[in-house]
C-alpha cells in the first residue's frame, strides 16, 4: 500500500492536465499512487491522460455530475491512509511530497497538513499571501481561521490529509457548485489544526475575469449559512466568515445582484474588516466594477492591488 494517495478530478482540463500530470510522477518522494476521475469532460483530456503508462495511475471515468462528486469519487477510491489533494491544472514543485513526508513525520499526532504555494496570473507568479503570526517562521500548527483571513492555508492542491479526516467531517458537499472547497475546510477548521509549511511547493492559475465565468449567481456559491450557529462561540470562525461575505457581497455588486448584496451584508460585523473594504461596500455598482476592472489592468504589469491589506 502506498503512503499517498492523489487524487485529482478532471473535467475539460486538456491544456493543463499532462502538466499536472508530469509534476506529480517528478517528485522526489514515489511512495504514492494517482487515482484520476474523469468527470465527463467533452475535449481531449482523456486522450491525454492514456498517453501516461505509468502503473502507478489508475484512470476511472463517469458521467458528469460536477466538481464535488468528482473530487470525492477520486476520494472514495483511494487505498493509502494520506490524501493528497491535486487540481487538474495546477502542478507541484518536485519536492512537494518529500515537504509533506517531512511534516507528516514531524507532527505524527496531527490530521491536516499544507504548504505555501506561488500564484500565476497574466504569467506572472507571486507568493500567496497569508495572515500567519508575527512570529511564525518556516513551519508550525495554526488555527485555520486565524491564519486564513488574507488567503486560505488549505488549498486543493497544497493540502494532504488523513484519509479518516473525510469520515469525521465529510465529503465535498455536492449542492454547492462553486467553492464546495472553503465550505470542507471550515469544516476541517472546527475540528482539527493545520500543520503548515512557509516552504512554496506548487502553483496554481488565476484566469483573469475568471470571477464571472465561474458563477452566473450567488445561488452556485457557497453561503456558509451551516455555520452561522457557531459564530457567537468562535470569534476566529464569525471574522473568517465575515471576510467571505464581504467577498460575496462585492461580488453581488458586480453582477447587479441588491438581494444578494443585501443579504450578506447584513451578516458581516464591519469591525471584522478593514478600512478599504467598508469603503468598497459603501461604493455603488459602478464604481465597484470601475476598481475591478482597474485592478485587472494593473496586474497585467505585476502591480498587486488587494483589499485584504
Amino acid at each position: 500500500m502506498p503512503k499517498f494517495s492523489v487524487v485529482i478530478a478532471v473535467y475539460n482540463k486538456e491544456q493543463h492536465i499532462g502538466k499536472t500530470l508530469e509534476s506529480v510522477l517528478n517528485q522526489t518522494l514515489t511512495d504514492f499512487e494517482i487515482i484520476i476521475v474523469n468527470d465527463g469532460s467533452t475535449d481531449g483530456s482523456e486522450a491525454i491522460i492514456k498517453t501516461f503508462e505509468d502503473k502507478k495511475i489508475h484512470y476511472f471515468y463517469q458521467e458528469n455530475q460536477g466538481a464535488a462528486a468528482g473530487r470525492n469519487a477520486a476520494i472514495k477510491k483511494a487505498s493509502a491512509p494520506y490524501i493528497a489533494l491535486l487540481d487538474a491544472d495546477d502542478f507541484w514543485f518536485p519536492h512537494y511530497l518529500e515537504e509533506q513526508n517531512r511534516l507528516i513525520e514531524k507532527y505524527p499526532d496531527e490530521s491536516v497538513f499544507a504548504t505555501a504555494q506561488e500564484i500565476i496570473k497574466n504569467n506572472k507568479s507571486f507568493p500567496k499571501p497569508y495572515s500567519l503570526p508575527k512570529n511564525f517562521e518556516k513551519e508550525g500548527i495554526l488555527n485555520y481561521f486565524k491564519a486564513s483571513s488574507q488567503a486560505s492555508i488549505l488549498h486543493s492542491s497544497s493540502t494532504v490529509l488523513k484519509k479518516e479526516v473525510f469520515d469525521k467531517v465529510g465529503y465535498y458537499d455536492h449542492s454547492i457548485k462553486i467553492e464546495q472547497d472553503t465550505d470542507l475546510y471550515i469544516r476541517i477548521g472546527l475540528n482539527y489544526k493545520v500543520v503548515f509549511s512557509n516552504r512554496i511547493c506548487s502553483s496554481y492559475y488565476i484566469i483573469e475575469d475568471s470571477l464571472f465565468r465561474s458563477a452566473n449567481s450567488l445561488d452556485d456559491k457557497a453561503d456558509f449559512s451551516n455555520y452561522s450557529h457557531l459564530e457567537a462561540d468562535n470569534p476566529p470562525l464569525k471574522k473568517f466568515l465575515d471576510l467571505n461575505r464581504f467577498s460575496l457581497a462585492i461580488y453581488a455588486k458586480l453582477i447587479n445582484d441588491r438581494d444578494g448584496f443585501k443579504r450578506n451584508f447584513e451578516k458581516i460585523n464591519l469591525k471584522n474588516l478593514n478600512k478599504k473594504q467598508r469603503l468598497l461596500l459603501r461604493l455603488s455598482p459602478k464604481s465597484t466594477r470601475f476598481l475591478y476592472s482597474l485592478k485587472n489592468f494593473f496586474e497585467r504589469f505585476g502591480i498587486r492591488l488587494s483589499a485584504f491589506k
